[in-house]
């Protein structure tokens, strides 16, 4: 539910403020909010530096990298359409899974992926699979697509982190620290998008700051809800079940950004939206028969993964 507020009010401020720029923004913002709890609890940061690559790694694919594409995405494409494309998310968790970590692929899974792409490409083709052929996405299909990689990335490095952050060689941090680690290595690189994304674009683009009160009520919404209370409950689903099945129960995100966009932008669904969400679905309660009988060992490592 947080997840798709993130894309609604993303695109409720498209315009506000160059969209690389909301990213780096709001990762700024969740740094000075998680503070006082990293501070309190303490931080070694020679056990940051021992860890520096494994920890920008993440830090770059889970802050820097996929919310920034999702808010490029957002400005050629609806909120609905770009929490869709994202429910190919379990498709590239099997792949990068396969090649990656060595991961079986199991007949529910890959049919569960099966119905999940079929209604990803419904929403990409806005209904007509006639055109399949001549298929022309917009940037932000193609944006979210990208950004799905990354994530699945982003999850399996969390959920099969390396020896040094494994049992006693892991570092003593709690949730809130070992997020805030993830934002400083994301911040860096967000903030440095951001500026080559003022260099680089033609066109006059607002300032960096929102204006307004409206403008800051999300900017806030979006530092708390999607990113400190949505990457907390990520983690612990990951940490539970596994990075596979978990982006199965991610592509429920439709559903509220359907209902988030009516409410709030106007954008009422077409007939070929609600038949996708049908097809998500239907792909979660396929591959969940895989959790019954499959049970997964436990993850060394509690993730803090949107």
């Amino acid at each position: 539910m947080m997840w798709a507020g993130n894309a609604v009010v993303g695109r409720m401020m498209v315009g506000t403020m160059p969209p690389v720029a909301m990213n780096a923004l709001r990762w700024l913002l969740v740094g000075v909010m998680l503070w006082p709890l990293v501070r309190r609890n303490g931080l070694d940061w020679g056990d940051v530096r021992a860890r520096w690559g494994y920890l920008a790694c993440i830090g770059v694919l889970g802050v820097g990298t996929y919310n920034a594409l999702q808010y490029l995405a957002l400005l050629t494409s609806s909120p609905l359409s770009v929490t869709l494309i994202g429910s190919s998310v379990p498709v590239w968790m099997m792949l990068v899974g396969r090649i990656g970590f060595g991961q079986a692929l199991r007949p529910r899974q890959l049919a569960g992926a099966a119905l999940s792409v079929c209604g990803v490409m419904l929403v990409m083709t806005r209904g007509d699979l006639s055109v399949l052929g001549q298929l022309r996405l917009v940037p932000g299909d193609l944006l979210m697509l990208v950004a799905s990689l990354a994530w699945a990335l982003y999850s399996w490095l969390l959920a099969h982190p390396p020896a040094h952050m494994v049992g006693h060689q892991r570092p003593a941090w709690d949730w809130a620290t070992f997020l805030w680690v993830q934002v400083l290595f994301g911040s860096v690189w967000a903030v440095g998008s951001a500026g080559l994304e003022a260099v680089l674009t033609a066109s006059p683009q607002p300032g960096w700051l929102p204006s307004g009160v409206w403008p800051w009520i999300g900017m806030l919404f979006i530092a708390i809800g999607p990113s400190i209370v949505a990457y907390r409950c990520w983690g612990l689903g990951v940490q539970t079940v596994g990075p596979t099945m978990a982006a199965f129960f991610s592509n429920l995100t439709p559903i509220f950004a359907a209902l988030w966009a009516a409410l709030l932008l106007g954008e009422h669904p077409r007939w070929y939206h609600p038949v996708a969400l049908l097809l998500i679905v239907a792909g979660i309660a396929v591959s969940s028969g895989v959790q019954k009988r499959r049970r997964e060992p436990p993850r060394p490592l509690e993730p803090n993964g949107g």
